[in-house]
């Protein structure tokens, strides 16, 4: 028997030194090269804990659950050098270090952030930035003229770099930018009027007919026959005077005498008369009295006046509703009653605004046809009431009118200017079809100042009235 087991020991030993060896480079087994990895890391570190440098010290950038959780089957099969040839397990596990140690947590920040390794660094000094400055070099790089910068904001906990989206836009837009841009949508409201006036003045000369065909399109433009037949008496004897033969320079003529028309209407509000300085806002139906009080709020603000407004409109449904959302977005107080009388309701808001010392109080009014003799005496009951509530109020009586109702906004001046003494008007819907020229027929009737004129729906959209912008726009 020992002799029988020594003989099999032979057998083996020989089997062992005839095998064949492995070959230099065997083909990829993902499960036993996972399984590989895990164990010499952990031999690694069982062996020589010192050499091994702490978590963060590995990945400083990577994310955390990246630098804690071990290597992937696939990052090992991919990254992993080529398998050596067959050697001693020690040295295999002492060289074997020099290589798992940064590439490990290189190839975690690489597959982390994919964008970063699109541009590579091109010195030393490009491979020891941050992680975000390549991603933002290649933007940059791939962009040649940007409207949009990829700029890196370092965090405070040691990780990735922040990047940002930073649009390049031009800077605010100064006032005389922002004015421009209003007269433009001015003269685009204005743009009817201003073609069938400047065509009168292409291809013509200065004669009877081009008089007649001016005339034609004044009249056309809600001037009115009294404006229309004065703007046409002064034009000619301008013509005889400067012995105008360009019909250009006769346009140009037009304009100044249109200026010289408009601008009694030309006049600023002033503020500060009074403490509070009292509002009374009147006008019909659907001319934009709610809207244009709350926009007129917005621009007060502007000039640091605190506002108070009163809900005198007792009779329309969402009368209320509508001033209480514009008190909403001016963050002004907005006084209101379920029902009632609107003179109670607009001698309680002075008696408030004194109390509150509120610089501007504005009234809002039911609207009303000038032919309601009844609606209109309790428009003169409301006026008197605000004088019982404070001296000398209302100080102004504002009239707003909708620039696209004609020469029928004339009436409407004439009839509550008799009523209450209107001190101002304020002109809205000139964005519409409104055509412009009823200014020039209430400057000849009823030189009232217009404070105001409105081209659309937004705050800014209500602007003070210039008699030569106005001019401009009118004529093209």
């Amino acid at each position: 028997m020992p002799g029988l087991q020594r003989a099999r020991r032979r057998t083996r030993r020989r089997a062992s030194r005839t095998k064949p060896r492995r070959p230099a480079h065997p083909a990829p087994r993902p499960a036993s090269s996972a399984s590989e990895t895990m164990f010499s890391f952990f031999k690694r570190f069982k062996k020589a804990p010192d050499a091994a440098p702490a978590e963060p010290q590995q990945a400083p950038d990577a994310p955390r659950d990246a630098s804690r959780a071990p290597a992937s089957p696939d990052a090992a099969r991919v990254d992993a050098p080529a398998a050596p040839q067959p050697r001693d397990e020690r040295s295999e596990n002492h060289d074997r270090p020099e290589h798992d140690e940064t590439p490990t947590a290189e190839h975690s920040r690489s597959g982390a952030q994919p964008a970063a390794r699109a541009t590579p660094p091109a010195s030393a000094a490009a491979s020891e930035a941050p992680v975000g400055q390549p991603r933002a070099a290649a933007a940059r790089a791939s962009e040649p003229a940007p409207s949009v910068v990829m700029t890196v904001t370092p965090s405070s906990n040691g990780r990735h770099g922040v990047v940002e989206t930073v649009e390049i836009v031009p800077p605010p837009a100064p006032e005389p930018a922002a004015k421009k841009s209003w007269i433009a949508r001015l003269k685009s409201g204005l743009a009817k009027t201003s073609s069938s006036i400047t065509n009168v003045f292409v291809n013509t000369k200065i004669d009877d007919a081009l008089y007649e065909e001016l005339e034609t399109a004044l009249l056309m433009s809600d001037a009115g026959i009294d404006a229309t037949e004065h703007l046409l008496d002064a034009l000619r004897e301008k013509v005889r005077a400067g012995r105008l033969t360009d019909p250009q320079q006769v346009k140009d003529a037009l304009r100044g005498l249109l200026v010289e028309l408009l601008a009694p209407l030309e006049k600023s509000l002033v503020l500060g008369r009074a403490q509070p300085l009292v509002m009374m806002i009147a006008g019909v139906n659907g001319a934009g009295k709610t809207t244009s009080i709350g926009k007129l709020a917005k621009h007060l603000q502007s000039f640091d006046q605190s506002v108070l407004l009163a809900a005198g409109d007792t009779f329309r449904a969402a009368a209320r509703e509508q001033l209480a959302i514009w008190g909403e977005r001016n963050n002004v107080t907005v006084v209101q009653q379920e029902s009632g009388d609107p003179a109670a309701v607009i001698f309680d808001a002075v008696s408030a605004a004194r109390a509150r010392n509120i610089d501007v109080m504005m009234a809002d009014t039911a609207g009303r046809l000038p032919t309601q003799l009844h609606l209109m005496e309790e428009l003169r009951k409301v006026k008197r009431v605000i004088g019982k509530a404070h001296d000398g109020a209302p100080h102004e009586v504002l009239l707003v009118i909708d620039a696209n109702t004609g020469q029928n906004a004339l009436a409407q001046v004439k009839a509550f200017d008799d009523a209450l003494g209107l001190t101002g008007l304020i002109v809205t819907k000139l964005d519409g079809t409104a055509k412009g020229g009823i200014l020039a027929a209430i400057a000849r009737q009823r030189p009232i100042p217009v404070y105001f004129i409105g081209i659309g729906e937004k705050v800014e959209d209500l602007q003070p009235f210039s008699a030569e912008e106005f001019a401009d726009a009118l004529l093209g």
